[in-house]
C-alpha cells in the first residue's frame, strides 16, 4: 500500500539540488506525484508531495533525515491523497492580481479571502519589470475553494473593492473542479 507524505526540504541553494533528493526518494522506490520548487534569495525550497510502499517507508525517511548533515531543514509529514472531502461542492476561482508593488497585498487580499470563508489551495507571488518606468509590478496567482453560496460576480464585486484600496488589479475566474 502506498503512502502519502508531504515533505519540505530547504538548503542553500546549489547545482543538483533537486538531483540529490530526488535520488534518495527514488533510491527508496518512492515517487514525487507533485511538487513546487524555487530558488528564494539564496535559499531553494522544496515542497513535495511523494508517495512510498509502506515497506520502504522507514527507510526513506532515515534517508531523507540525512539530508539534515548537509545542511538543510526538513520537514516529513503523512497525509491523505485527493481533495479534502470538506471542498465537495465548493466552487473553484483562479485570482490573478497585477500593480504597484508595495507592502500588504497578499495579508489585505487573503485577509478579505478568510472573512469570506474562501480557502486558499496555491499562491505563487513575485515581482516583475513594469513595462515603462521601471517600477516593479507585484504579481500573484491563486487558486481558491469559495462556499456553495458564493457567486463568481459577488467575489469578483468584492475583490475589486479591495484591489481599488490596494491600487491592483484582480480578476477572478472559474475553474473546473
Amino acid at each position: 500500500m502506498q503512502k502519502p507524505l508531504v515533505i519540505t526540504a530547504t538548503g542553500d541553494d546549489r547545482v543538483g539540488i533537486v538531483d540529490d533528493v530526488t535520488k534518495i526518494i527514488l533510491a527508496h522506490h518512492g515517487n514525487v506525484d507533485a511538487s513546487r520548487m524555487a530558488r528564494l534569495g539564496g535559499v531553494f525550497a522544496m515542497l513535495m508531495l511523494v508517495s512510498v510502499a509502506e515497506d520502504h517507508l522507514n527507510e526513506l525517511q532515515t534517508a531523507l533525515d540525512g539530508l539534515r548533515n548537509q545542511g538543510f531543514d526538513l520537514t516529513i509529514r503523512a497525509t491523505q491523497r485527493g481533495i479534502s472531502q470538506k471542498f465537495r461542492g465548493w466552487h473553484r476561482f483562479q485570482i490573478n492580481v497585477r500593480g504597484a508593488d508595495h507592502e500588504g497585498i497578499i495579508h489585505e487580499i487573503t485577509h478579505h479571502l478568510a472573512q469570506q470563508g474562501v480557502s486558499v489551495e496555491t499562491i505563487d507571488t513575485g515581482t516583475e519589470d513594469a513595462p515603462f518606468g521601471g517600477t516593479k509590478l507585484f504579481v500573484m496567482d491563486a487558486t481558491v475553494f469559495a462556499p456553495p453560496n458564493s457567486s463568481i460576480e459577488s467575489l469578483q464585486e468584492e475583490l475589486d473593492a479591495v484591489g481599488n484600496e490596494l491600487n491592483v488589479d484582480i480578476e477572478v475566474e472559474p475553474l473546473d473542479s
